[in-house]
């Protein structure tokens, strides 16, 4: 698990304005451009934000660094697996919440089922890829919000039940505090996301 994460929020239109094969491509050079000024070593490093490029691009995606993470994907697959020790001791609604949750975005289910590309949108990774890890539409971050939107008040519940079956005394994601505040996070993300009519990608680097 030596994966680093970037997680962009990204105007779907934009992408489709060329063929399937070319749109991860568009993204990946437009993310990876100079002018873009994400890469501005002078510029001081905010965790928990967003990063919005500059130049000719400004305004067709954002990238946001988690906290604490380092842009790890690290923390994201530790919180699945405090998730599998604790969704058993869940209350029902709070459990099919997060599995929606967790399913479209950063895990792969307890039978390998996840949810979290929309690969109609995108063909194979062309060569030179860094890899698509995320890809939901507009419709399925709009449908990932809603589902946040229904859990985050319960969540909380669960806390009793983490710290009995999933804290650890070190590593990542090791208590309800910080379990919480990573799904926070990446509610963060689709509730921008879907403001903007938008889709969310994870790529892989």
């Amino acid at each position: 698990m030596g994966l680093d994460i970037t997680v962009l929020i990204v105007d779907w239109s934009w992408l489709a304005e060329v063929p399937e094969r070319e749109r991860l491509s568009r993204l990946e050079n437009a993310w990876d451009a100079d002018e873009t000024g994400l890469w501005d070593h002078d510029a001081p490093a905010v965790d928990g934000d967003w990063k919005w490029p500059q130049g000719p691009n400004s305004g067709r995606f954002a990238v946001y660094e988690f906290l604490h993470t380092l842009g790890s994907y690290k923390p994201h697959f530790w919180a699945t697996h405090r998730w599998e020790r604790v969704r058993d001791h869940a209350d029902p609604p709070v459990r099919a919440g997060l599995d929606s949750f967790l399913l479209g975005l950063i895990w792969d289910g307890m039978d390998g089922e996840s949810g979290r590309t929309d690969v109609d949108f995108f063909s194979d990774d062309p060569p030179g890829s860094y890899g698509l890890m995320i890809a939901r539409s507009p419709q399925g971050v709009r449908e990932l919000v809603a589902t946040w939107e229904a859990v985050r008040p319960r969540l909380d519940g669960l806390r009793e039940a983490f710290d009995e079956h999933a804290a650890v005394p070190d590593g990542w994601v090791r208590d309800f505090d910080g379990f919480a505040r990573l799904l926070a996070e990446w509610g963060r993300v689709l509730t921008e996301a879907a403001g903007r009519g938008w889709g969310v990608v994870g790529l892989k680097a």
